[in-house]
């Protein structure tokens, strides 16, 4: 039959055609719709379970659990998302490849940033430093009040705010002063090369034993670095916690020449 001459069979024709493509699509619609809301839920579950799971793990850290929960759901919403394009007949291993270049052109274009969170993950695991600990990193130097993913925030000495890249920290050493729960302190004091160094000796160290932040073990020691013409040195040596450090260093540095009378001076 020739359509061109008859419009009625043209028009029954064309309908019939729309109504098979209304319902072929429909299907592929509906799956899709079915698709994205399985995966949505599906990524919601997985992401809440691995968030949980992680945390049952001693000492793992909140914003490591934060960031694999979080892959974990996007990278499913992605599958869904490829699934969804293949119910329309796109081919999926185009679209693959084409998301491998996109991944690969944006690592190019990141490469620092994505250095910064390699960091950053190395850092949060291996914890060479914590939030609240006094740490010495290269030319950073202060107190860690929070380690991200990209960056490490400090506060130095004299409360200025330090934002340091975690690419920068994970390749330089790192001293960590109140990790190992106690320091050394050392002050050296000079007396007159007369005294008497055993009397000097024992004054010293009965400073630091009734110091209170000086811990009982190691014991406080006291030790003739040098001996010169013009003065004795002594060396006193004693531990506390790291809190303490500072302050126990001023006071017993202040309280040596009361120790010593006027033979003895301090130097710290």
């Amino acid at each position: 039959m020739d359509l061109t001459r008859d419009p009625a069979a043209a028009i029954e024709a064309g309908i019939d055609a729309a109504s098979a493509l209304f319902i072929s699509y429909s299907f592929s619609v509906l799956g899709a719709i079915l698709l994205i809301i399985l995966g949505y839920l599906l990524a919601g579950i997985i992401e809440r379970s691995i968030f949980t799971g992680l945390g049952k793990v001693r000492g793992f850290d909140l914003t490591l659990r934060h960031f694999f929960s979080q892959v974990a759901r996007y990278t499913i919403l992605a599958l869904v998302i490829v699934m969804v394009l293949g119910q329309f007949g796109v081919q999926t291993a185009s679209i693959v490849a084409a998301l491998g270049a996109i991944g690969l052109a944006i690592g190019l274009a990141l490469q620092g940033t994505l250095q910064n969170i390699a960091a950053g993950i190395m850092l949060l695991v291996l914890r060479p430093f914590r939030v609240g600990e006094y740490v010495e990193i290269g030319a950073v130097a202060g107190t860690v009040e929070e380690i991200g993913l990209f960056a490490t925030q400090l506060r130095s000495a004299d409360g200025i705010f330090i934002l340091a890249p975690n690419s920068k920290l994970w390749n330089e050493p790192v001293r960590n002063f109140d990790r190992n729960g106690s320091r050394r302190n050392e002050i050296a004091v000079n007396i007159a090369p007369d005294s008497d160094v055993e009397a000097a000796r024992k004054a010293l160290k009965g400073l630091a034993e009734t110091d209170d932040r000086v811990l009982k073990q190691p014991p406080p020691a006291v030790a003739v670095s040098q001996a010169g013409a013009s003065a004795v040195t002594l060396a006193l040596g004693y531990w506390t916690r790291p809190s303490d450090f500072a302050a126990a260093r001023t006071d017993i540095a202040a309280r040596t020449r009361g120790a010593l009378g006027d033979e003895g001076i301090a130097q710290v």
